[in-house]
């Protein structure tokens, strides 16, 4: 069983709240632009967005890369990982 099932409600609780926030900030965007209020939720949500990938990074090396006992399969997952990684921190 895949970290990502094993952890889907704590997921989903994660993603929902992203999507509470999201939905703030347009509610916010229509209503009343002030600015530091839409910073401070811009602020929030990538916090949130930081803590999911976070969490499913952990999940990720420890499933498939610690715990791995093939070598070439924990290389080939350690570098695609590390991929995903550069790529979501541009």
């Amino acid at each position: 069983m895949s970290h990502t099932h094993q952890d889907k409600a704590k997921l989903l609780t994660r993603v929902r709240r992203i999507q509470g926030q999201a939905n703030a900030l347009e509610k916010q965007l229509n209503e009343d632009p002030d600015c530091i209020a839409i910073l401070q939720q811009i602020a929030a949500i990538r916090g949130a967005v930081n803590g999911l990938m976070t969490a499913v990074i952990e999940g990720h090396l420890m499933e498939h890369i610690v715990q791995e006992p093939d070598l070439a399969l924990r290389q080939k997952d350690s570098e695609v990982l590390l991929q995903i990684i550069k790529s979501y921190l541009k």
